[in-house]
């Protein structure tokens, strides 16, 4: 549990956004986890597995609850700028003039507003591969997904990332 606490509620928070919410969830993953330990297959990856069970957890307590927000800015609940910082998603640091900073923050903000309107399975995908960096075949063995369903997931959620910040191209 201590190697796949932070990992697993890292997930958890960038889907739901709540931190209490994701500590709920991730709480319910690792005794799931415990209680379906014998359903675990070795020759696959137990991080996969383990991810698999979270981000189900996930995506059916989204459907339930229909929550769609997303801040890149760090957690709502987050009392002071150290904390705010290290639960913040880090688009760049290129040295940015104050004017670049609060337009990138104001693109961050719309990139945010629009994966929060894509279906949590949607959802699912782009974070998995675009936010924590997993190749396709890993979000498809996490997600128990054929390939393809993966690769059309996140080309769909694509496209309508495309279409939700049409109004941000230059």
């Amino acid at each position: 549990m201590r190697r796949y606490e932070r990992p697993v509620f890292s997930l958890l928070y960038r889907m739901v956004r709540d931190r209490a919410l994701a500590e709920d969830l991730a709480q319910e993953t690792f005794i799931k986890v415990l209680n379906g330990i014998k359903s675990y297959r070795p020759e696959f990856k137990f991080s996969s597995w383990i991810f698999k069970v979270a981000n189900n957890a996930a995506i059916d307590h989204l459907r339930r609850r229909s929550i769609d927000t997303m801040s890149l800015d760090g957690a709502p609940d987050a009392m002071t700028p150290n904390a705010r910082a290290a639960s913040a998603l880090q688009l760049s640091d290129h040295g940015e003039t104050p004017l670049q900073e609060v337009e990138a923050r104001e693109l961050g903000g719309a990139i945010d507003r629009a994966i929060g309107r894509l279906r949590p399975e949607y959802r699912a995908c782009i974070l998995l591969r675009h936010v924590e960096g997993y190749a396709y075949e890993e979000i498809a063995q996490m997600l128990d997904l054929p390939l393809g369903t993966v690769k059309t997931y996140i080309h769909r959620a694509r496209n309508e990332l495309r279409g939700y910040l049409e109004d941000r191209r230059v």
